[in-house]
């Protein structure tokens, strides 16, 4: 996904080369018994929705490493092959294959023993048109109207270079990142198992939290006016599913480029057709795309945050607090009661 970095290309070279030489120094390697002069479990991960998994889940065990910092839209990051060196020095690193490929093939490279991919803690699904527009809900009628997508180039499809075109945007549903969390609590009792106990204890915690705003979430939506949002980063599809709503993209993958007249048609009768009242778009991309389809159709635009970083234009300093944003926001736009 293309879009305007927030931060300067050098400066995140930078960041990036500071927080691997950080993790050099402390001497961290593939074992646990080698861990850090602090005594501490060395992560390394490759942006916040994993990064955050590590901080609730390791606690006070762990000392935890960011490749993405914030501000810089992820898909964005590149690393030198000093940097990819000093990754094996970690002693765990946690990424999200198909989100970053220039981590993934780092981290493919860099041989550490405690390697974990997230995508493999859950089930990955294809979100866009050739995977159903209506996202199959069972027991749900579907829409009267297919919005005559078939033929058409996907504009929901969302692929970052996940194997068979996958969304690997699973951290928006919480019921998909509970499974990640228990993932990442094993692979961490497994890296350190003297600190297991509290590695299980943590993730607990977190998974109950994430239970009890699946339940905000379905309980936030079930009476809704329309099911259907439109949004310029088609990043929603597992929350979409979850929730029984329709997400609209506007372009795809780059939320920076211009709509085509045919698509504005498009969502102009899918807006009327579906009662919708917002286009959304996100926090570390520009507004122009939906500000442009707004004009157009007389909608009013709001932020619908895909996570994929926390800055001071967040509305809220963690994922809890921007999710259940994201949750007061869809209830607004659809109309839910």
């Amino acid at each position: 996904m293309n879009v305007r970095r927030l931060i300067p290309t050098t400066a995140v070279a930078g960041a990036v080369a500071l927080g691997l030489v950080t993790l050099s120094a402390c001497g961290g390697s593939s074992s646990a018994a080698d861990k850090g002069t602090d005594g501490k479990l060395d992560v390394v991960a490759s942006f916040y929705p994993v990064q955050y998994l590590a901080e609730q889940i390791g606690g006070g065990h762990v000392a935890v490493q960011t490749l993405t910092e914030p501000g810089v839209e992820p898909h964005d990051l590149e690393l030198k092959p000093r940097q990819i060196g000093e990754l094996s020095d970690a002693d765990v690193l946690l990424y999200l294959k198909g989100v970053q490929p220039a981590v993934d093939e780092a981290i493919a490279q860099a041989g550490v023993e405690h390697t974990v991919d997230a995508a493999t803690l859950t089930t990955l699904e294809a979100h866009g048109t050739s995977a159903g527009h209506d996202h199959a809900h069972e027991g749900e009628e579907s829409h009267d109207h297919d919005h005559a997508h078939e033929g058409e180039e996907s504009h929901e499809g969302h692929d970052h270079g996940s194997e068979g075109g996958t969304d690997p945007h699973v951290w928006l549903d919480p019921v998909k990142y509970a499974e990640v969390a228990k993932g990442v609590g094993a692979a961490f009792a497994k890296a350190d198992p003297d600190h297991a106990a509290d590695y299980e204890k943590n993730t607990a915690a977190l998974v109950k939290k994430l239970g009890d705003l699946d339940t905000a979430f379905e309980t936030g939506l079930k009476n809704a006016e329309t099911r259907t949002f439109i949004t310029t980063h088609s990043a929603f599809g597992y929350l979409a599913e979850r929730y029984h709503l329709e997400q609209e993209g506007i372009t795809g993958v780059d939320p920076e480029s211009e709509p085509s007249p045919a698509r504005i048609k498009e969502l102009q009768d899918i807006a009327k057709a579906d009662k919708v009242s917002t286009v959304f778009f996100e926090t570390l991309a520009s507004d122009k795309t939906a500000k442009t389809l707004a004009q157009d159709t007389g909608l009013k635009t709001d932020v619908l945050d895909p996570l994929e970083g926390i800055t001071d234009r967040s509305k809220g300093d963690d994922y809890f607090e921007v999710m259940r944003a994201n949750l007061a926001a869809l209830q607004k736009a659809l109309g839910a009661k």
